[in-house]
């Protein structure tokens, strides 16, 4: 029973992550910083510098 209550521990601290249209660590980096950049909408994001790569840019 004690590792049924780890499973739902760890599945409900996943989803607030999941949620709105944010997906963090699954871009590229940011070619200024290095630091991982997150998809919102049609763009990706750095932490540090906002918006840098849009989805219409022709090299992704």
């Amino acid at each position: 029973m004690g590792s049924d209550r780890t499973d739902e521990t760890d599945a409900g601290s996943s989803e607030p992550e999941r949620s709105g249209s944010t997906d963090r660590s699954s871009g590229p980096t940011c070619p200024s910083c290095e630091m991982s950049m997150y998809k919102r909408h049609c763009k990706y994001v750095c932490p540090q510098h906002g918006v840098v790569i849009d989805c219409s840019d022709p090299f992704l």
